[in-house]
């Protein structure tokens, strides 16, 4: 192929792109007419251009560099694509061991931590924002298989875990929470309960999570609605035990999860606990014994032998302070509905006596002994975990209220809008994955993860059109010296 420049019966001087074959000229372009030599340059170097895309040479040059110069009053600006983000996502991915997995259920993953939506509405943002295309129907696909793959993923986070955060399998946090769907028609799994979310009238499903000491999510469990938190954790953590083969296991979880029963079968199992007590409800003697033993300072604990295992009372005078305030808030508002009864309202201090709303005394001097005092339940002997330890590691269970957190709010776990029972535990199942990543990128990297997203999003691929070639161009951002430390972190080998 040869440029070819001819005078045009208008004095101008046309440029073409012309090929010889056996002794004929075949015009393959005609790129234009210039009346000056600027213009003339100009078209020149077009069908310069031209011939490079007509001879489909290899670059020396990397497939997402441009192969040749882009010349700027020829190029169109057509958008960006955060392939930056993509790409250490997908590495993270490859390092806890998902690479195995179905690359769809990567990508959503991926999506899902940088902007939540539906699924159909995740596919169209795959292709906006990373230019990565998937089928409709494939994820429909895949959700057949959410049973084994989660059970895959699972084995691979533990293990991830291991290597990782020395886990042990010596203590985890574990807890529940709801997730509503955008329905209000029930079925097997789907069922209206007591909603986390103020949803009662919402059918929802009820989430078991377990994290490691750090807060790394480790295991899961789906159930319906209607479930009781309370009787959730003993199938958990005796399939999680069996599971992995666990020798020494303590579990930590806030009062919800006690019961006679569940201490009963907690024992059985060889399971450890370390649970919060709901003090209200403890006997008169045993609330005698507390009142009568405990030291009201600042740091001071009591452990009274009972039927649910070591009671472990600390006090603290902030706690004291908080209490205080609270029980005189309610107590003033229970004053004014015995004065102004309201059928719509029963407060905590007021009874029924005789079919008239009164003051309940009785309640009111419980509380007060109780005031700045907290409660824990735990099998633990004290030459194994004395009194400090137990308030220390149940103190720890916030991290899993932060797990929660990250899951609801930064990766919209809820309102669900799948309606069959697969493709809702396969929307879980990305969810718990994506909630792995985001965790482990908070550990390593001291931040949240919405900062995180928000510093990625820095570094963006812009895409350019060259009129010249008529095709787009990958123009890479630099990675600044703060995102290399961070990609350091997270993808160092431990």
């Amino acid at each position: 192929m040869k440029i070819r420049v001819v005078k045009t019966s208008s004095n101008a001087r046309a440029v073409q792109v012309v090929h010889y074959q056996n002794n004929k000229r075949v015009i393959l372009q005609h790129i234009g007419s210039a009346h000056s030599d600027e213009k003339l340059n100009e078209l020149i170097l077009i069908a310069k251009e031209r011939i490079k895309s007509f001879s489909n040479q290899l670059s020396v040059f990397p497939d997402d560099q441009p192969n040749s110069l882009l010349h700027l009053n020829h190029c169109t600006f057509v958008g960006v694509k955060y392939r930056f983000f993509y790409e250490l996502i997908n590495s993270i991915q490859d390092k806890i061991g998902f690479d195995d997995l179905p690359v769809l259920l990567n990508d959503l993953v991926t999506i899902r931590i940088f902007e939540p939506a539906s699924k159909l509405r995740s596919l169209e943002l795959m292709e906006q924002f990373f230019g990565i295309k998937h089928s409709r129907n494939a994820y429909y696909k895949i959700a057949p298989k959410c049973i084994e793959l989660k059970e895959l993923v699972e084995q691979k986070v533990i293990a991830f875990a291991k290597e990782n955060y020395a886990f042990q399998f010596d203590i985890v946090f574990y807890d529940v929470t709801t997730l509503y769907f955008e329905t209000f028609e029930e079925d097997e799994l789907r069922k209206n309960g007591f909603s986390k979310d103020n949803k009662s009238q919402q059918p929802q499903i009820l989430i078991a999570l377990m994290v490691s000491k750090e807060g790394f999510p480790i295991t899961y469990e789906v159930f319906s609605g209607n479930t009781f938190e309370g009787h959730t954790i003993i199938p958990v953590v005796n399939q999680f035990i069996e599971a992995n083969k666990v020798k020494e296991f303590t579990v930590v979880a806030d009062a919800a999860m006690i019961s006679t029963e569940n201490v009963k079968q907690l024992i059985q199992n060889n399971i450890n606990y370390i649970v919060g007590a709901r003090l209200g409800n403890i006997p008169s003697s045993l609330l005698e014994n507390i009142d009568n033993n405990i030291i009201r300072e600042d740091g001071k604990s009591i452990r009274i032998k009972t039927d649910n295992g070591f009671l472990i009372c600390s006090f603290s005078s902030v706690r004291y302070r908080k209490d205080l305030y609270e029980m005189n808030k309610q107590i003033e508002k229970a004053k004014q509905v015995v004065e102004k009864p309201s059928k719509s309202k029963k407060l905590k201090f007021t009874k029924t006596n005789n079919h008239q709303l009164e003051i309940n005394e009785g309640l009111i001097e419980k509380t007060k002994i109780l005031l700045g005092i907290k409660g824990y339940y735990t099998n633990l002997e004290a030459s194994v975990a004395d009194d400090k330890t137990i308030i220390e590691r149940y103190h720890e269970l916030y991290k899993i209220e932060q797990a929660f957190r990250i899951s609801k709010s930064d990766l919209q776990t809820r309102p669900i809008f799948h309606f069959k029972e697969q493709p809702i535990k396969l929307h879980i199942l990305i969810c718990f994955m994506a909630l792995v990543i985001s965790k482990h990128i908070e550990l390593k990297t001291s931040s949240s993860i919405r900062k995180f997203l928000d510093e990625s999003k820095k570094i963006i691929d812009g895409q350019i059109l060259n009129e010249m070639t008529n095709k787009i161009v990958n123009v890479k951002a630099i990675t600044n010296s703060k995102m290399k430390d961070t990609i350091q972190k997270l993808l160092s080998p431990h």
